[in-house]
């Protein structure tokens, strides 16, 4: 790779695979796939994932890094043969090495060199170039430098809609499983917030809003991301969570607060109260964990007035994976 391709051998970036094309004991191709890239405008207008979603379900895209068809095997159909057989156990293969599967691929050209003909003789699609900026140390390029050709390979049907979609499979997940919420969980949250003033008109109201809170909770430490989510995760509830949180009841059967319903409440209660009735349910329901774990984030798109990313510390028991309290902390201008 480092000999024959124009850019060089590629090092290891994050999860990746390298495959060897045989015939017989003859070497013919070496493809490489690795982490895609962080943010590729023309490849999420076509998956129409939002920011929630993206990072968290990004290691189920791979991108082909390298594609280097050895001298003296020039052959025609050979390279679209070499990655229809890559695409046919490189999700089986990814599963084994790393846990998890992949269901999109994608590859980046330079219009200056290449056509992409190789990736449009095996179907892939091609989506719109880059603006033309490189990762560097610091961030991103000042200056747009060649715009690539985006080119994108679905493994399974449907793609789009399963990675922008409020809830994903739980065959799809990544890292350690989410926390589940245990009966005695689910009758104490509504307790915690029966304190908080009720921000909501009178008129209309017909769910407690320790109620609505205690949902929106539930759902979040579950895994769910985003109003869609919360509301998905709440009317997937049965008729004896949905009691053990509160609901209300009519016609003989437990109802639970709509999305609307939901996002009106987190937008209009105090973040402040509602972060220390959390902390005190954590408090409550920590006793279990042994030990803490304390990781920090940086939210690639929480830009304050000055121009910083915002940086996210989290303390998270080890045993209950509940996340016990998150500070935010920017540089000061």
């Amino acid at each position: 790779m480092q000999t024959h391709h124009y850019l060089g051998a590629l090092p290891k970036i994050s999860e990746t695979l390298w495959y060897v094309a045989l015939w017989g004991e003859q070497w013919l191709a070496l493809v490489s796939f690795s982490a895609p890239a962080l943010k590729c405008m023309a490849r999420d207008r076509w998956i129409g994932w939002d920011f929630r979603h993206q990072y968290d379900r990004l290691k189920l895209v791979t991108n082909n890094s390298r594609f280097l068809i050895l001298p003296d095997w020039h052959v025609a159909n050979l390279a679209s043969r070499i990655l229809a057989l890559c695409q046919k156990r490189l999700s089986a293969d990814w599963q084994t090495t790393f846990g998890h599967p992949v269901v999109l691929l994608e590859t980046f050209v330079d219009p200056r060199r290449f056509r992409g003909t190789i990736y449009k003789a095996a179907n892939w699609l091609y989506v719109g170039n880059t603006k033309g900026f490189r990762r560097v140390r610091q961030g991103y390029s000042a200056k747009a430098q060649s715009p690539k050709m985006v080119f994108l390979k679905a493994l399974q049907p449907n793609v789009p809609s399963l990675l922008s979609g409020a809830t994903l499979n739980p065959i799809y997940h990544t890292g350690d499983p989410k926390i589940m919420l245990r009966a005695e969980q689910m009758r104490s949250l509504p307790h915690f917030f029966t304190d908080i003033p009720d921000p909501r008109r009178p008129q209309g109201r017909r769910h407690r809003l320790a109620t609505v809170l205690a949902i929106a909770a539930g759902a979040t430490l579950c895994g769910m991301r985003g109003y869609r989510a919360m509301s998905d995760w709440a009317n997937n509830l049965g008729q004896k969570a949905r009691e053990r949180f509160g609901c209300r009841r009519e016609k003989r059967r437990y109802v639970v607060p709509s999305q609307y319903v939901i996002r009106d409440a987190l937008i209009r209660v105090n973040p402040a109260e509602l972060d220390r009735a959390l902390q005190r349910w954590n408090q409550a329901h920590g006793a279990e964990d042994e030990s803490l774990a304390i990781d920090g984030k940086t939210m690639c798109n929480a830009i304050d007035a000055h121009g910083h990313q915002t940086h996210i510390i989290s303390v998270v028991g080890h045993q209950s994976n509940t996340c016990y309290t998150q500070k935010k902390w920017a540089p000061c201008p």
